[in-house]
């Protein structure tokens, strides 16, 4: 469990053609899936027969829609969002998906990402006499697209293009217009995208989780660089001429951000966190009677280290599932110990034990003290923090709202001081390439990833690092 407020995940993005079924509720029920991509927003567009329909608001999908919310929201055609703000403020005028009219016709976007060169876009399209109502690189996205192709015939397969020409950074994205959803990933392939089959319609999402609550199968990963066309004939896969990029999928989509029971890349997510957690044990030993996983992003890895040390796995925290977002803001008593408010400890299973603390990351350090100190305070006599990805030590510019260096722990103490600092006996970490040997490990075929908030070597020209 990154660090509370620290790190927030990146966006999710959903798409729906199914002509004959409620296709806002699908879309209402395949964004409860990707709840975990984006807490602040919420929205949902659907193409019917007097053009697009949105309805979206700031909140958990449950606290933006209701059945009265959904119920004018007809048609065959889809797309919805959930947000984490990464680029733009959290507020209403930020949130997805955006929805314009244009030359060609009505258009709706969602966007899961970061673009690097947003603030040229934004003086391109002011340039061009655009007005714009956000600070949102996914608003600089939709006036793109509403801009014709200079040359030649104008269609949405060549507005597409246009903008992938001109945009850097990561964007997977979904697309609604008059006939057909859109599926769209940047050519680094930073972000998750992929495609499934539903029973009489098509599906795209950020992420396979979305699709068994929904009853539809993954089918396929929407490739970098490419454009998917999905009307209600089906998909149709789209390879623009665009220039050559190393191909970056997010190592910490692995790591963090991703639900356990995710398929990316053609593997499990969660075996991959058990990977981890093996590679940790075998990097980070340590003589302990128990090991305990921060829940919930951790509790695989913390499998995996058990498996390989033979150390006995066993709850140690339970996590309050209902924190969310709240409007009630805590005292400044319980603000200080906010780590009590989402975890109660177990003291039976802690009590007189050496226990092995298995976290996926710390970034700040903030949660990482008050969670030692309350297996401490429940009787544990030992807690050695083992960490199952390398120290955070640089700030992302491709779609995760991270801190600076400056509040990155891991940029002013080494491994050891991390332990002192918060109150543990030991704190390691997982070597790059450890990481880097689980992930892989169950590929069929070679990839490319993108590490630079553990290593600093970005693939993507970005702004000065701070």
């Amino acid at each position: 469990m990154a660090d509370v407020r620290a790190m927030r995940e990146a966006c999710g993005v959903f798409g729906i053609v199914a002509p004959g079924t409620d296709v806002a509720k699908a879309a209402f029920y395949a964004l409860y899936a990707l709840q975990h991509r984006g807490q602040e927003s919420a929205g949902i567009a659907v193409m019917g027969a007097g053009g697009i329909r949105a309805s979206k608001g700031m909140g958990l999908v449950t606290q933006v829609f209701t059945e009265k919310d959904l119920a004018p929201l007809t048609g065959d055609l889809a797309i919805g969002h959930t947000r984490y703000s990464t680029s733009g403020v959290s507020d209403v005028r930020n949130a997805q998906p955006y929805v314009i009219h244009t030359g060609m016709g009505p258009l709706a976007l969602a966007h899961n990402g970061n673009l690097t060169n947003a603030p040229a876009l934004r003086d391109y399209l002011l340039q061009r006499g655009v007005g714009l109502v956000s600070e949102s690189d996914s608003e600089l996205l939709t006036q793109l697209l509403a801009q014709p192709v200079p040359d030649g015939e104008d269609t949405w397969s060549r507005r597409i293009a246009q903008v992938m020409r001109l945009a850097e950074g990561a964007y997977s994205l979904t697309l609604l217009t008059a006939d057909a959803v859109w599926a769209v990933r940047d050519p680094y392939g930073f972000r998750p995208l992929v495609i499934g089959e539903l029973p009489g319609g098509w599906v795209a999402a950020s992420e396979s989780c979305a699709f068994a609550t929904i009853g539809a199968k993954l089918t396929a990963e929407v490739e970098p660089g490419t454009i998917v066309r999905i009307d209600r004939h089906g998909p149709v896969v789209e390879r623009p001429e665009l220039p050559t990029r190393s191909q970056s999928f997010c190592s910490f989509e692995y790591v963090y951000f991703a639900r356990p029971d995710s398929v990316i890349e053609e593997q499990l997510v969660h075996a991959v966190r058990q990977r981890l957690g093996q590679q940790l044990a075998k990097e980070a030993p340590v003589a302990a009677d128990l090991v305990v996983g921060v829940p919930d992003s951790a509790l695989p890895a913390a499998l995996g280290y058990a498996a390989a040390s033979g150390i006995p796995y066993g709850e140690g925290l339970i996590k309050n599932r209902y924190i969310g977002r709240t409007f009630i803001q805590p005292t400044q008593a319980l603000r200080a110990s906010a780590v009590k408010l989402k975890f109660n400890p177990l003291g039976a299973n802690l009590t007189g034990k050496r226990v092995v603390l298995v976290d996926d990351s710390i970034v700040r350090g903030t949660t990482a003290g008050p969670i030692v100190q309350l297996l401490r305070d429940a009787g544990a006599t030992e807690v050695h923090v083992r960490v199952s990805s390398p120290p955070v030590m640089n700030p992302c510019y491709m779609g995760v709202d991270m801190p600076s260096r400056a509040d990155l722990i891991a940029c002013r103490l080494d491994a050891a001081g991390i332990a002192k600092e918060i109150g543990a006996d030991s704190c390691a970490f997982l070597s790059h390439e450890g990481m880097m040997a689980a992930v892989r490990a169950g590929l069929t075929r070679a990839r490319g990833h993108c590490a630079a908030c553990f290593t600093g070597r970005y693939p993507i020209e970005v702004p000065d690092v701070g």
